[in-house]
């Protein structure tokens, strides 16, 4: 049996890890999320490998171990949006996407270490597209009045509150989520 470790704080992330059904534990990674990268593909590759190698590199087990990093960015016409910083900013990130179809990128980052040295290092990313339906002025002050949108990337959570302002998507909904959790199973399942 593996020790399964996520490098990731989100309580999102942990739910989904749970629909693998192996036991797996949560180290929250220090790493600095500071890139250059500008494309969001970039930036996801990138930021899950640093939280995967940061908590990666704090463990040192004789069994096998397996650390999964991950992060998750919407982006609308090439542009990152980001958590918000306020309602204001909150606001701006919900009317850009009403009425259109952006992208959730979730890269994640998979490091393997068999009795303390690293095996293997790989990485992915999913891209997921989601349409969103035209949203009144009322519609969007409603939502970012309540606190769903604040500590999440785009302001919004598909999810919760805002589901029924998403008339569908293409690609994996758990990646809007923040962990596409079959392609990780794909890349682990030989391992766990």
């Amino acid at each position: 049996m593996s020790r399964v470790v996520l490098a990731s704080g989100s309580p999102r992330r942990r739910e989904i890890m749970q629909l693998l059904d192996v036991p797996f534990e949560v180290i929250v990674s220090d790493a600095d999320e500071s890139t250059s990268s500008t494309l969001a593909t970039d930036v996801v590759m990138e930021l899950s490998m640093l939280k995967a190698v940061a908590v990666s590199d704090k463990l040192s087990d004789n069994e096998r171990l397996i650390v999964i990093g991950s992060d998750t960015v919407v982006a609308k016409d090439n542009k990152i949006l980001g958590k918000p910083k306020d309602k204001s900013d909150a606001y701006k990130m919900i009317k850009s996407i009403a009425g259109d179809v952006h992208s959730v990128y979730t890269g994640v980052a998979i490091i393997i270490k068999e009795k303390g040295k690293e095996e293997i290092r790989k990485s992915f990313y999913c891209d997921t597209k989601v349409f969103v339906n035209p949203m009144t002025e009322k519609e969007i002050e409603a939502y970012i009045s309540t606190d769903e949108p604040y500590d999440k990337a785009g302001a919004y959570g598909i999810q919760g509150r805002f589901s029924k302002h998403v008339s569908h998507i293409e690609g994996d909904y758990f990646n809007v989520v923040g962990l596409p959790i079959s392609m990780l199973y794909d890349e682990i399942k030989e391992y766990i």
